[in-house]
């Protein structure tokens, strides 16, 4: 081919250019038609599955897409609340709970919601609904006072507690802090046989982990999918008894940690959910669900587990990385491949030290001397690691996590160094999480033994609450309360207490919630104590004024 286009040119060149420029329109139609083949492949399998016998419809343009190139691969399914959460749940309590102790992130998340969650412990203000009652305002006052004390006596004592190790609000913490671990925690409520002269009360409180809830026979408590079916037609699905209109009738509880194997057997305890005279519950479980039909809790550091662990590797890296990089080793080359004798040193009583090194083995460290065989040399190699890249990094995987559990990377990090506007926004889209939690452990334990006690109370006639047992009506009028615990903070007090006195003005707040808002304070009690405090200096004040009379004249003459 190559002999003809040479005579041809020869011989006619014109003939050869036109067969030349025919021969490149050829070839660039050839490229266009390829390219265009390309561009429909590429439509049909971004865009188009019609060849497959169907329409695309909603979303099967982009989420629920299978021909997409990025989709192809994604295979995902879901299933119920059991497969999906409850198979996997013991996972993720361990991860979870490794996480909380063995990284400074996770343990970051749980530790400041829970301080700003509950703090040093909810306490509760009663608000009882005395129109509703037909008492007087003074007569309800009064009456609060007293519950707030008698509370008091049962909460602030370590004998509320089944282990009289801690009090109420110790309490909380504990019970909040495995609730965010764990996902749940359960709480058993017990009565002592007799009163104690220090504690007129019986109630007791008695916190159990999570894992600890679990089917009889389950020895290390996982789950496997799989239901053990009652005579009485009930199901126990992963230690939660259920009958068939899917009521939690009862817990199992294991009488040791499953797992471990401290000397006897393991037994299992049935613990009905609530008595049959009362209706009170005699075991609370919090949490918080996140599906219908979901009868256990999901930790909350489960949507982050894998960032988190991510981003732990790549921070013990880049400490790995830092300390090698400050260690400082010398190699010697010998002529003879030999060390020189009695280099490594001696100690006090000045006997010769052995590095304890075989002969094909160097030692690298701090100040490590090694010596190296003919032939041998020592080639450093220097590392690529974005280092100075990292505080950037772990600054943006922080964000991603805290957006995921609803906590601000200011609050997360503790570090507010953005102007005031941005940190004040991070802040307050945080604390609307913090009290939605807040909230939610209110409801599950916080007033729900509050109530019981309250029942102890009235029924012993240490409260006086006439038609208490008559009416739920009136029971609820009687324990109608609020929980008072940490307040958001400030970050410009000027700012903010201006703000809340303009608030207060133009009747868009009251006195009581802006100083549960502001510091977390009583307005009852701090009127009580500013009345007292205002007393006495005016009874200081008066007691100086005959002095300061006495020193400067009476009668106002030099």
């Amino acid at each position: 081919m190559g002999l003809f286009n040479n005579m041809l040119k020869t011989l006619s060149p014109g003939l050869a250019a036109k067969r030349a420029d025919a021969r490149m329109r050829l070839e660039e139609s050839e490229m266009k038609h390829d390219a265009l083949r390309a561009k429909r492949s590429m439509l049909d399998d971004i865009i188009s599955e019609s060849y497959m016998g169907h329409t695309n419809s909603g979303y099967s343009h982009g989420g629920a897409s299978r021909k997409r190139s990025w989709a192809k691969k994604y295979n995902s399914t879901s299933l119920s609340p059991e497969s999906d959460i409850e198979e996997n749940r013991k996972t993720l309590r361990e991860r979870s709970r490794d996480l909380y102790m063995n990284t400074p992130l996770g343990a970051a998340a749980v530790s400041s919601t829970r301080t700003n969650c509950v703090g040093s412990g909810l306490v509760p203000k009663p608000k009882i609904d005395y129109e509703f009652l037909g008492i007087t305002e003074e007569e309800a006052k009064k009456l609060e006072k007293q519950i707030k004390k008698e509370f008091a006596l049962w909460a602030e004592s370590t004998l509320c507690d089944n282990n009289d190790q801690n009090n109420f609000y110790e309490l909380q913490q504990i019970a909040f802090a495995d609730w965010l671990k764990n996902g749940e925690e359960f709480a058993l409520i017990k009565y002592d046989e007799k009163a104690l002269p220090d504690m007129p009360y019986r109630l007791r409180i008695k916190l159990v982990e999570a894992d600890r809830i679990c089917t009889p026979g389950s020895y290390d408590g996982s789950y496997d999918g799989f239901n053990t079916v009652k005579k009485n037609g009930n199901s126990i699905m992963n230690g939660v008894e259920i009958n068939k209109s899917g009521k939690v009738i009862a817990y199992h509880i294991c009488s040791q940690f499953p797992g471990e194997y401290n000397g006897g057997g393991y037994d299992w305890q049935r613990i009905e959910k609530r008595g049959k005279k009362t209706g009170n519950p005699n075991i609370l479980h919090i949490f918080n669900g996140e599906r219908a039909g979901q009868y256990r809790g999901v930790p909350f550091l489960a949507p982050v587990i894998q960032t988190l662990k991510q981003l732990t590797r790549y921070t013990e890296a880049e400490i790995m990385a830092a300390i090698i990089n400050s260690m400082f080793s010398i190699f010697v080359q010998t002529e003879n491949g030999e060390g020189v004798t009695d280099f490594s040193g001696a100690d006090e009583e000045g006997e010769v030290q052995d590095n304890g090194l075989k002969d094909d083995e160097v030692e690298f460290g701090y100040g490590t001397i090694n010596f190296l065989k003919t032939g041998e040399s020592v080639h450093s190699v220097e590392s690529a690691h974005p280092s100075n890249g990292y505080d950037a990094f772990a600054f943006t995987m922080a964000s991603h996590i805290g957006a995921a559990l609803e906590v601000a990377p200011e609050v997360l990090l503790k570090k507010f160094t953005n102007n005031f506007s941005a940190s004040k926004g991070a802040l307050n889209e945080t604390w609307k999480a913090f009290r939605m939690r807040r909230k939610w452990f209110i409801n599950d334990f916080c007033q729900e033994v509050y109530v019981l006690w309250f029942n102890e109370a009235v029924s012993t006639g240490r409260l006086k609450a006439p038609g208490y047992f008559n009416s739920p009506l009136v029971k609820k009028a009687y324990t109608n309360t609020t929980w008072n615990g940490p307040a958001q903070g400030m970050l410009n007090p000027v700012q903010e207490v201006s703000a809340a006195v303009g608030r207060i003005s133009e009747g868009l707040s009251t006195h009581e919630d802006e100083c549960i808002a502001l510091n977390g304070s009583d307005f009852d009690d701090n009127v009580r104590t500013l009345k007292n405090e205002n007393a006495v200096l005016a009874e200081a004040k008066a007691a100086c004024m005959p002095a300061v009379k006495q020193e400067g004249g009476t009668d106002g003459k030099d």
